[in-house]
Parts: C-alpha cells; sequence; structure tokens
C-alpha cells in the first residue's frame, strides 16, 4: 500500500467511484417496506436484514454475521430481527462498532408523496423514499465505508470492527437492552460510531453531542358508557372529543411552551439561528408564528416539547351527529438533557391527571422511555472525527451540534460500555423531512459521509490504543 493510496484526493477518487454501486444498494433496500410498527408485515423487516447480511458476509472481514431476534424488554414478545458482525482487533489496537438500524417509518399518506414512497426515485441530487435518509443511507456508508477500507489496507487492517444493524429503532428499539446483554461479547468496543442523525445544512457537516430524550404512549379520554346523538344530549354531558381537546390545550402555555409543571430546561450556549432559517427549514406558513421563548435553537434542542402526533377518532367522511364515548391519542415528549425519562413520564401523567375535564376517566399505555444524550467532547475520537468530517466536506469546518430529536439507546450503550467515545453522525440535512412524506436524501452529503467514515476508520488503524 503507497502513500499515494491514503491520501484525502485518492480516497476522494474511491469513493465517488463507489457512489452508483451504493446508491443502487441504497434503491435496493429502500423498496424492501421494512416497517417495524404492530400491524406491518414482520416477513419484510426479517428480508431487510438478510440483505443487511448478505452484504456484511460479502465484505469478508468478519468472523461472524449474524441476524438476532431477543426478547423486549420487560415482555416475553420478540423483538424484530437485528444484524451483528464482529472482526476482532490485532493486540494494542481499538474495536469500533459501527451502529445503523434498517427498519423505516410507516410511509403515511401515500397522497401526499411526489412519488411512491417504497419506490426510490432521484430528482436533483437527492433520492426519494421512505428510509432513504433514515437510515438506510447510514446502513450503506457502513456498508460502503468498509469496504473502501478494506481495498485499501488489504491485509493490513489491525482495528477491530463490530456492527450493530438493528430492527426496530422506529418502534422503540424494545429488544435493544436485551440483545446488548446477550451479545456483549460480539458488541463490546473502544469507539461507537451511530449514523442516524443529520447535518446543518448540505454543505456544513455537524457531530451531534446533544440528544433530547423521549416518553411516548397513548392516552385513552372516556365520557361516557355509549354514544348518543349529539342533538338530543349535546350542551348537557361532555363527548370524549371535547375533553381530549380541552385536556390537550392544557398541555401549553399561550405562547405553545410546555406548561406541565415538572418538565425542565437544559441551559447551554446555542449557535445564531435565524426566523427565516426556521421558516426555510419547517415550511411555516405566512403569518404562523413561532411558539416558545429564548433563542430558537434552544427551544428545539435543550427545551421539553410535546406533540400530539395521533389520534383514533371517526374520519370527517364517517363522521356522524354523534356524542364519542372514547378517543384515543398518542402523545409524545421530548425530555431536555438533564432529566431522565422516567421524571418526565411522572410529571406529564400527573399534569394529565391533574388538569382532566368535567371529571373525564384517563387510560394511559405503558410508556416508552428514552433517556436524553450529552456527548464528552473531550475524547481523541471526537478530535479525529472532526478532522475527517473537514477533511471530506472540502475544509468546512464541522459544527458540534445538538438535536432536537431522541436515540433513546445511546443512554443504553453508555451504560453497557461506560468506557467507549461514542460519536453520532448523520446523512440527513434540513431538507431531509425524516418521518414525514417525500423524505430524501442529499447524494453529496452521501458520498460526503462515506468518504469521512472511511478517512476516520483509516486514521485509527494508523493508532494504538
Amino acid at each position: 500500500m503507497t502513500d499515494h493510496a491514503r491520501t484525502t484526493d485518492s480516497l476522494r477518487d474511491l469513493i465517488a467511484g463507489a457512489m452508483p454501486g451504493a446508491v443502487d444498494a441504497l434503491k435496493e433496500l429502500v423498496r424492501i417496506p421494512s416497517v417495524s410498527w404492530d400491524g406491518f408485515d414482520p416477513e419484510r423487516v426479517q428480508e431487510s436484514a438478510e440483505f443487511v447480511a448478505v452484504r456484511l458476509k460479502a465484505l469478508d472481514l468478519f468472523d461472524e454475521v449474524t441476524i438476532v431476534r431477543e426478547q423486549q424488554a420487560n415482555s416475553s414478545d420478540y423483538g424484530q430481527p437485528a444484524v451483528l458482525a464482529r472482526r476482532e482487533a490485532a493486540p494494542g489496537y481499538p474495536t469500533v462498532l459501527l451502529y445503523a438500524h434498517h427498519d423505516v417509518q410507516p410511509p403515511g399518506d401515500r397522497a401526499a408523496w411526489d412519488s411512491e414512497p417504497f419506490e426510490p426515485e432521484e430528482r436533483e441530487g437527492r433520492l426519494y423514499g421512505r428510509g432513504a435518509a433514515d437510515d438506510k443511507a447510514g446502513v450503506l456508508v457502513h456498508l460502503t465505508a468498509l469496504e473502501a477500507v478494506r481495498d485499501v489496507l488489504l491485509d493490513d487492517l489491525k482495528i477491530g470492527i463490530a456492527v450493530f444493524v438493528e430492527g426496530e429503532e422506529e418502534f422503540g428499539s424494545r429488544s435493544f437492552t436485551t440483545i446488548l446483554d446477550a451479545h456483549t461479547r460480539l458488541l463490546r468496543s473502544d469507539v461507537i460510531i451511530v449514523a442516524d442523525s443529520d447535518n446543518r445544512t448540505v454543505d456544513i457537516p455537524s457531530l451531534t453531542v446533544s440528544l433530547r430524550g423521549n416518553v411516548a404512549f397513548s392516552l385513552t379520554v372516556s365520557t361516557l358508557s355509549h354514544a348518543s346523538h349529539s342533538g338530543m344530549l349535546g350542551g348537557a354531558v361532555p363527548d370524549a372529543m371535547m375533553a381530549a381537546m380541552t385536556l390537550v390545550s392544557r398541555l401549553y402555555n399561550a405562547d405553545g411552551s410546555v406548561a406541565v409543571e415538572g418538565l425542565r430546561g437544559y441551559a447551554a450556549p446555542v449557535p445564531e439561528f435565524s426566523h427565516d432559517e426556521l421558516v426555510h427549514d419547517s415550511g411555516l406558513l405566512d403569518g404562523v408564528s413561532e411558539i416558545g421563548k429564548g433563542p430558537i435553537l434552544s427551544r428545539i434542542w435543550f427545551q421539553p416539547a410535546i406533540s400530539i402526533t395521533g389520534i383514533d377518532a371517526p374520519s370527517v367522511q364517517n363522521a356522524s351527529n354523534t356524542l364519542i364515548p372514547s378517543v384515543t391519542i398518542k402523545v409524545s415528549v421530548r425530555v431536555a438533557p438533564g432529566q431522565t425519562a422516567t421524571e418526565a413520564w411522572d410529571a406529564i401523567r400527573t399534569h394529565l391527571e391533574a388538569t382532566a375535564p368535567w371529571g373525564a376517566h384517563l387510560a394511559f399505555s405503558e410508556p416508552d422511555l428514552g433517556n436524553a444524550f450529552l456527548v464528552d467532547t473531550s475524547g481523541s475520537a471526537v478530535a479525529l472525527e472532526l478532522d475527517a468530517l473537514r477533511d471530506a466536506w472540502g475544509g468546512t469546518d464541522p459544527v458540534l451540534a445538538g438535536v432536537g430529536g431522541s436515540i433513546p439507546f445511546i443512554a443504553d450503550l453508555v451504560t453497557r460500555f461506560p468506557e467507549a467515545q461514542i460519536l453520532v453522525t448523520g446523512v440527513e440535512d434540513p431538507a431531509s423531512r425524516a418521518h414525514s412524506p417525500n423524505e430524501s436524501l442529499s447524494l453529496a452529503v452521501f458520498e460526503r459521509a462515506i468518504l469521512a467514515e472511511t478517512l476516520f476508520l483509516l486514521r485509527l488503524n494508523d493508532r494504538e490504543v
């Protein structure tokens, strides 16, 4: 292996040459509708796991590649299939765990998509499709970077490599801890790269250093034992929709900030971020105001937020003049760093029970809980990753960024591997619209992310612990 083969320019050329194959493989993976939620075909999640396993084996790098299913925590049910792989390190060299997930969100309203959600389509430098960005691109970043590292190093690969491609991240990672506990030998590592976050823009890379936690649950609001004619009894008894909407309104202050006593924010400086940038990133309609107070990024990164993400009630087409006895809503709470998800759950449940109007009956599902995460930026792996991002993006300095979303399992990784340095990277940008219709991936970011990971792994291979 020559020094020329290791220069950034030569590696850039290598990755550029690998891009057509990487994009084709990503399209093939996106075509598999691997929705991990209840009510969707689990065989398609199995199919996507097998896709990943086949390609990991084809790299001929690993001592072991396996597909596993483990019981969900605190349940007898089994989770979705995950793909694990491991190659042991040479003596004195670190092991890197590469994480991504192969499951995706449901497509949602197909009419809101400009193309079929599971038929990937390239338009103006972006690849559209469910999972194209979140997080099947993360899977292909790992696969393509590993292929490049193999081809450059040949027999000189000294670092250990572990791979964990999860199959139920979009459904709460319910068997994540049991997988960690059952397969610690395969997953133990010194550095963990979680490829499931975003970048400040297409042209400015980010390393995610904070994530909000989350609490997600369903709430059923009931006021009547049976449905009744709204004309006969309306105005005398509250129906469940009336009670649910009133209850939801009591979650917020007049300015839209969270009104739940006990949900706390986190104090930390944030970069400037203008209202125009917020409008651009969010699609905020003309005349619709911001909510909350304080710097915009502080509200997004370091303050709690509550969203109602779903409701089970009669559709407009099927609506009749009926007082509805029960309504179920899906509640998503983002928890600021510094507060545990358990504390947040206790606070919001207490608030809802205390503010239920007209004595409405409340029933709560078992919540999905995930803790917030703050990165220790003093580690050597962080410096190495920042250099790799800078070089991959052509000299642009990366941003240390917070993210308003949640990756709850990172707290579990910290618990199981407390000495490991965790790097949260990603391929998304503000236009990716993860979880939404018209989800897309910038192919330019995809290429740079592959190059950055390749640079990181090659440079780490030059270092002994």
